[in-house]
């Protein structure tokens, strides 16, 4: 035990001065984790390392599996299915034979093709920054698609797991996962609301009664000689809630996560060693399946699917690491003697770059994608926008309201209330049935392709309204009124870019707190009606915010005078 804790102190006290460095000069954390792990290395036992890292991905697994929200991704599990199965048999096909012809035995070519085929969750959820990214389509997608890869990284653990590959102890730990599941949705459909009902709405003692709970199915995982990480998986599963619903111990749970989290990165450090000339050929070729065949893969599925080559780009990219669930597999191979020490060490070197590599591929994934679109790499097909969009071929002078939130509804009531035609573009799977049955003409599709627009009729359109808070849609917006006699209203999060936005061209920027939403739905009135002119509009936009940013400059004044 104290050696255990020994190594927790020097992974907490490197780790905490790499985390510094980042946050101070604001760079990603995950990277800075990783190298803290890799200095602390020379001061942990690797079979500390492995049992830190073991029992920290597995509390991982547990607070991740808590937070899937199945309804957020119904509209595109279908689709996600399909892909997530197709890229794991190709993925896992591929890295199997290619190991297999580079001279690897066919076992350890099986750990190799399990790694290639999965994805990161921790790190592709993580990716997706805020919500704002995940009810995206393309955040959607990958979620959904990590969600559906670990239920088949489950499936695999627990087929490796058994003695040997022998029909009937496979069959027996199958079925071991099938009551565990079983139990799940017993504790969550049953107990979980008595448990509620008993604390009298404390937090604490919900916290407190989840954690009994997932120790419960550990306990119960490793009486019946299940991966821990299985019954983590599925104790997150049997109390999995909805978000609005005991909030503040989901709070405490994110806690957790984020400990955790730390943990792992820093631990997976740890366990990167000086390669091998082996080591390096077979990290080398894990690194190029998982960041390049990948997304080449994931991205012609999605495309055969009928997916915009933009969403499906975005999706693929997220994607482009090697899972958790493939460190747990080969951590547990290594221990009972399955996996040759060079191979989990490759794993552990390509698990660690891709990790690393993904925070750039995420950084940089419309420059990407763009490049990729401009040298004529992907194919353009629009299946899935022309089957969920509804726009009458006649309409004109209209307003095309991006984005079908709170104040894309305001809007819209507006624009009917005023018998003025109108198109919603909206791409959020959650709304699609929203859109059908409350908007006259609306266009399901990527607000940054094309093609939207001119679904949209922007040629003949009088107004663009854009609800979303996006520095890229709203330069992407801007660039129509280049072409086209189009006013163009938008919306910003500072004061400096909604002037900079409006010297740019926008008839007018809506500011949270500033130029507010209820102006945004007076001044489109105004414009609908006639009843005020555009250069009238940003010329009172420009006197506002102008004096905004002088009271902002003059309290900054006043505070660092009082300071002194």
């Amino acid at each position: 035990m104290s050696e255990l804790l020994t190594a927790l102190s020097v992974v907490f006290v490197i780790g905490g001065a790499f985390l510094f460095v980042a946050h101070r000069f604001k760079l990603p954390i995950v990277p800075f984790f990783i190298f803290a792990g890799i200095v602390a290395g020379p001061f942990v036992e690797e079979e500390l390392t492995l049992e830190l890292a073991r029992y920290g991905i597995v509390l991982l697994v547990f607070t991740f599996s808590v937070q899937i929200q199945f309804e957020s991704v119904r509209t595109v599990l279908s689709d996600s299915e399909v892909i997530a199965l197709g890229q794991t048999v190709v993925l896992g096909g591929i890295g199997v034979i290619v190991s297999v012809l580079i001279g690897l035995p066919a076992d350890q070519a099986l750990y190799i093709g399990i790694a290639a085929a999965l994805s990161s969750t921790i790190v592709g959820t993580g990716l997706l920054r805020t919500g704002r990214y995940r009810n995206l389509v393309y955040g959607r997608l990958a979620e959904s698609i990590h969600y559906v890869q670990d239920l088949i990284a489950i499936l695999l653990i627990l087929v490796l797991s058994a003695e040997t590959f022998a029909a009937d102890p496979v069959a027996t730990q199958l079925g071991y996962g099938v009551v565990l599941i079983g139990a799940a949705v017993i504790v969550n459909r049953q107990l979980f609301d008595l448990l509620g009902r008993v604390s009298g709405g404390s937090d604490e003692l919900m916290l407190v009664s989840v954690i009994a709970l997932l120790i419960a199915f550990l306990g119960a995982a490793e009486l019946a000689g299940v991966s821990l990480a299985v019954g983590a998986f599925v104790a997150g599963l049997a109390v999995r809630r909805d978000p609005t619903e005991h909030l503040g111990m989901l709070n405490g749970l994110q806690s957790i996560r984020d400990f955790f989290t730390a943990i792992f990165f820093v631990t997976l450090g740890t366990l990167v060693t000086v390669p091998t000339v082996e080591v390096i050929i077979i990290a080398g070729l894990l690194t190029i399946l998982t960041v390049l065949v990948k997304p080449a893969v994931t991205i012609s599925l999605l495309l055969y699917k009928g997916y915009e080559a933009r969403s499906a780009t975005l999706t693929s990219l997220n994607l482009v690491q090697v899972s958790e669930f493939a460190l747990i597999i080969a951590i547990e191979g290594l221990v009972v003697g399955m996996l040759a020490q060079p191979v989990f060490a490759a794993i552990i070197l390509a698990a660690t770059v891709t990790m690393l590599t993904s925070s750039l591929t995420s950084r940089y994934d419309e420059r990407i994608y763009r490049t990729l679109s401009d040298r004529g790499l992907l194919r353009k097909q629009y299946e899935k926008v022309d089957e969920r969009s509804a726009v009458p071929d006649d309409i004109a002078h209209h307003v095309i309201i991006v984005g079908y939130g709170r104040q894309g509804r305001r809007l819209v009531e507006t624009c009917e209330a005023s018998d003025r035609p109108y198109v919603v573009v909206e791409n959020d799977p959650v709304l699609l049935q929203d859109l059908e049955s409350e908007c006259e003409a609306y266009v399901f599709g990527d607000a940054m392709e094309q093609y939207t627009w001119t679904k949209a009729n922007v040629e003949r359109a009088e107004l663009v309204v854009s609800t979303v808070d996006s520095n890229s849609v709203s330069n992407w917006i801007l660039a129509l009124a280049e072409d086209g006699d189009v006013d163009i209203v938008l919306r910003a999060r500072t004061v400096s870019t909604a002037r900079d936005l409006i010297e740019r061209g926008a008839l007018y920027v809506s500011v949270p707190e500033v130029l507010a939403a209820e102006q945004l739905v007076e001044h489109v009135e105004a414009v609908a009606a006639g009843e005020i002119s555009g250069s009238e509009i940003r010329a009172d936009s420009l006197a506002e915010l102008e004096q905004r940013a002088e009271s902002e400059y003059y309290t900054t004044a006043d505070e660092i005078k009082a300071m002194r």
